[in-house]
């Protein structure tokens, strides 16, 4: 068992640490950033009958008791997927528990898809532990105060967790199935790409101890309150942990993997039929909320994907109805994106679950939850990086899916297709992963479909007099006969411009149906996908029905189907839209100029009228420093309302003309802090910062000399990039001889790129235009904080000979960046910060000494043979060849003898050194803060 702490500074340190480990505590870890609490993170394997649970505890520390979160993964993931979530609830106040999910992560024992038996009671026994902390706040004895949330797999957790333990006090699943059964077999269909997916994640690979973990506590007991909570006694054969046998039983289907024996030999019956049947159907209602549906009553945030056809807005209305019913509060809130893929606009809604459980688990009744409604829409596209641009319609209530019905007559006559042999080729509609950027799309006339000559029949409305907007399940009555008694059909409704040929289908999804009992034809209600879409002027709509599609099973046994239109008199055919008139989309808002230039030209007076008061009280210059472009004494930061929390502690070390300067440090080490202050945003409690002798104070004069490259510059992407760095410099108001923009470019080498518009560059490309705006009038002095953050391995490359370029002229660049071997191949000299203090300052290879793994440069390339003979010397641990020559660590040998024996072995020396990676002497610099 291993304990994190700071570094210790004395053997009593020690003797706390010893203390923890007798205590039976898990792994600590702090994780910070520059002006936000720490947050410790504790992880440990809990002991569960038939599998050990992998879980992680997060906190900001201290005593207060404080409401816990529950925070679940996807299918397929781990607790690593929802660490940087867990870390913002829990500096929103939250005790946060994330684990991973039996047969996943670090986690053992089988999948069970939810089994109540198991995953459920796990989420119990979880919350029991949960109970015992001194630091979660408790409702009752036991009973802690608790939220669950996660997304999908972790989204259907919460919900079956509130439903099994009454102890779960508010909810927000997102992107989930109410019911499993109808998510992969809708209306007796099998969905046969889903399926296989969901399948093949679960069977691959196998069920490990997690890595590295620290402690294993004592097997977690039954819960003494609320709900369905414990296990049955040491688990079942068919959810052992593999190491204990399960994985070699003769139950165990072939393929079987990480699942319960009964799950696949379920999915190689219904894919091997090509239909499900009712066993299949049972196993899998039975691990579906809408099994718990009516003991479901906390509020519930309910979050559902547009891009989904793995679990569509059906799920999330049957969820909201049946939880509703039961006298909770719920709001729903349907995403862009989903399973198919798209914009699951994550910075949104983890913000709006911490406002939910703000008001349902803190009762902070001032808590912003949102409206009732929202829906996310398309209104337009960035130009600056093609991305949809999303806007929100609201309303006050649920609107359900079949709000605003309004009817839409079709025509045309009835029709006869085909369902091929093999049900080959397929109609095309939702391809997982593929299908979600082309959703947010579909309202300009973007999609991926495709329908088979022969294979489908279509029926169309009139051109559309006004626009409309479908948002909900639209309907249809129409007749089907089918040659064989039976058949399966996809419907889906098309957007079709005014041409009649450009169509496009919104979210990209259909609708499957079974219809047995079809020999003499059959009258089907037919309830088609729920979308949110807006059909403009002149378009139509086109029903489509389908006799295969590449995402479902098909009878492989040819057939003839026949359909055609119900109904008489006017409505004859209608198809009835849902329009949902109360949800209003939000007013698009004013260009952002008309409001930023005038908030721009105050602030830049209030900041002339204030820097003016405070350069009149500056230190004086100290002129034996005019030649060193950057000294800092002392330098002090304490958090705001806080005297004893520090960002940055008495931090002292001078830069020199032609260095090229890393400031390196963990997260929370105060690297950003003290960048800001040495560019005049903040200033210092305490101590002094001084360029060229001149102390720093906001608008001080020679902040002039200095260039920062913070957090990316802001371009207008219709102007090309030299207009772009032309206009910004004349906005400065100095000279235009003074701008150098030739030479900043040269170091840029951006090339005939100039000349285009930015909106066409790649982000590397922004980067480096972003970097020559921040040379222009070549300033002495360059501070670029994280300046290769979204940039591929070349791009990084360009990047750092960009700084190189620039230093070589003797001006000095401070650089931040956690990307360790690039601090190494450009930087001359290192600052290492931890916990707001200096750790080391001096050259790269000052720091990186001290090694037992030499470096023999040599003249020309060693032989293999030689390398092996090297590699077999007695004191020598291994050898092996780079660009250099070797590299030779020693396993009891001395360097001298070691030089002996190359020399003897015809080495061609040209020198030997000490090697030791930047990565490996900042580790040990920072000890337990990595």
């Amino acid at each position: 068992m291993q304990i994190r702490l700071p570094r210790p500074r004395g053997r009593w340190l020690a003797g706390v640490a010893a203390v923890a480990v007798l205590a039976g505590a898990g792994t600590w870890t702090a994780v910070a950033d520059d002006g936000a609490p720490a947050v410790h993170r504790e992880d440990r394997v809990q002991e569960m009958p038939g599998a050990k649970i992998d879980t992680s505890y997060f906190t900001t520390g201290g005593t207060k008791r404080r409401p816990a979160v529950l925070l679940g993964h996807g299918f397929g993931g781990s607790k690593d997927d929802v660490h940087e979530q867990a870390e913002k609830l829990a500096r929103d106040g939250y005790a946060v528990l994330t684990w991973s999910a039996r047969g996943f992560g670090g986690s053992t024992g089988r999948i069970g898809l939810n089994d109540p038996d198991f995953e459920v009671k796990d989420v119990s026994r979880l919350i029991d532990w949960l109970a015992k902390r001194p630091d979660v706040q408790l409702d009752a004895d036991g009973d802690p105060r608790v939220g669950v949330t996660g997304s999908s797999y972790g989204g259907a957790i919460s919900l079956l967790a509130a439903g099994h333990d009454k102890r779960v006090d508010a909810i927000a699943p997102q992107i989930t199935y109410w019911n499993l059964a109808d998510a992969l077999f809708p209306d007796g269909v099998f969905k046969k790409l889903w399926a296989g997916i969901f399948f093949s994640t679960g069977s691959a690979g196998s069920v490990g101890a997690p890595d590295g973990a620290a402690s294993t506590e004592a097997p977690v007991g039954d819960s003494p309150s609320g709900g369905t909570t414990g296990g049955s006694a040491g688990g079942s054969a068919g959810n052992s942990a593999p190491g204990a046998g399960a994985a070699s039983r003769p139950d165990n289907p072939s393929g079987c993997g990480r699942f319960e024996p009964a799950l696949c030999a379920m999915y190689e019956r219904v894919a091997v039929a090509g239909k499900p049947d009712a066993a299949a159907r049972r196993l899998l209602e039975r691990r579906s909320p809408s099994a718990v549906g009516d003991r479901i009553k906390v509020p519930a945030l309910i979050v559902q994907g547009q891009a989904d056809s793995l679990f569509p807005l059906a799920h999330a209305d049957a969820m909201a109805k049946r939880i509703t019913a039961n006298g909770a509060p719920v709001a729903v809130d349907w995403i862009a994106g989903g399973h198919d893929g798209g914009d699951r606009e994550s910075g949104r809604i983890e913000g709006r679950i911490s406002n939910w459980f703000d008001r349902y688990l803190k009762q902070d009744k001032g808590a912003d939850t949102g409206p009732a409604f929202r829906v996310s829409r398309t209104g337009g596209v960035d130009s600056t990086d093609g991305r949809a641009l999303l806007r929100g319609a609201t309303g006050d209530r649920y609107p359900g899916l079949a709000s605003g019905a309004r009817a839409i007559p079709l025509t045309g006559r009835e029709q006869r297709f085909a369902n091929p042999a093999g049900a080959n080729p397929p109609a095309i509609s939702a391809v997982p992963g593929l299908s979600g950027g082309l959703t947010q799309f579909s309202s300009l006339g973007l999609g991926l479909s495709l329908d088979f000559p022969g294979q489908s029949a279509r029926f169309d409305s009139a051109p559309l007099a006004h626009s409309l907007r479908i948002t909900g399940s639209p309907t249809v009555r129409v007749k089907v006969a089918s040659s064989s008694g039976a058949a399966v059909l996809f419907g889906k409704v098309y957007d079709v411009g005014p041409d009649g040929r450009r169509q496009v289908l919104p979210s990209q999804l259909v609708a499957p149906v079974r219809v047995e009992g079809a020999e003499q034809g059959k009258d089907v209600q037919l309830t088609l996908p729920a979308v949110d879409h807006e059909v403009d002027a002149g378009h139509r709509l086109r029903l489509v029905l389908s006799a295969t599609d590449l995402g479902y099973a098909s009878p492989a046994a040819p057939a003839t189907y026949t359909v055609s239109l119900l109904g008489g008199g006017a409505a004859a055919g209608a198809l009835t839209v849902p329009t949902a008139p109360a949800v209003k989309t939000q007013a698009a808002g004013l260009p952002w100029w008309t409001w930023a230039l005038p908030a721009a030209g105050a602030l830049l007076a209030a900041a002339l009228l204030l820097s003016a008061r405070r350069r009149a009280v500056a230190p004086a210059a100290a002129p034996e420093l005019a030649e060193v472009p950057l000294e800092i004494t002392g330098l002090t930061k304490r958090y705001a309302k806080s005297a004893e929390r520090y960002a940055v502690r008495e931090l002292s070390f001078r830069v020199e003309k032609g260095q090229v300067l890393g400031l390196l440090g963990p997260n929370g080490a105060g690297k950003t802090t003290t960048l800001r202050m040495l560019m005049g945003l903040i200033r210092p409690d305490e101590g002094e910062i001084r360029v060229f002798g001149h102390a720093i104070r906001p608008g001080a004069p020679v902040l002039s000399r200095v260039g920062a490259f913070v957090e990316g510059a802001g371009f207008l992407p219709h102007l090309s990039g030299r207009d772009n760095l032309e206009l910004y410099w004349r906005a400065t108001g100095r000279p235009a001889e003074d701008a150098h923009i030739e030479e900043a470019l040269e170091i840029a080498g951006l090339g005939d790129a100039l000349a285009r518009a930015v909106r066409t560059y790649s982000q590397g490309m922004r980067q480096r235009l972003a970097i020559a705006q921040t040379m222009l009038g070549m300033p002495d002095l360059l501070i670029l904080d994280e300046p290769t953050n979204g940039l591929d391995p070349p791009q990084i490359r360009e990047m750092r000979d960009v700084m190189i370029r620039y230093a070589a002229g003797g001006r000095t660049v401070i650089v931040s960046s956690h990307l360790l071997s690039e601090v190494e191949q450009s930087c001359t000299h290192l600052v290492v910060m931890d916990r707001g203090r200096l750790v080391q300052a001096g050259p790269v290879g000052e720091i990186t000494g001290g090694s037992d793994t030499l470096l023999v440069t040599t003249a020309g390339a060693v032989p293999e043979p030689v390398i092996e003979k090297i590699a077999a010397l007695p004191g020598i641990g291994s050898a092996s060849r780079t660009d250099e020559g070797l590299l030779v660590r020693l396993d009891g040998a001395t360097a001298t003898g070691m030089i002996a024996e190359l020399v003897r072995l015809d080495v061609p020396l040209t020198g030997v050194g000490p090697h030791r990676r930047l990565e490996d002497a900042f580790l040990t610099l920072i000890g337990g803060s990595a």
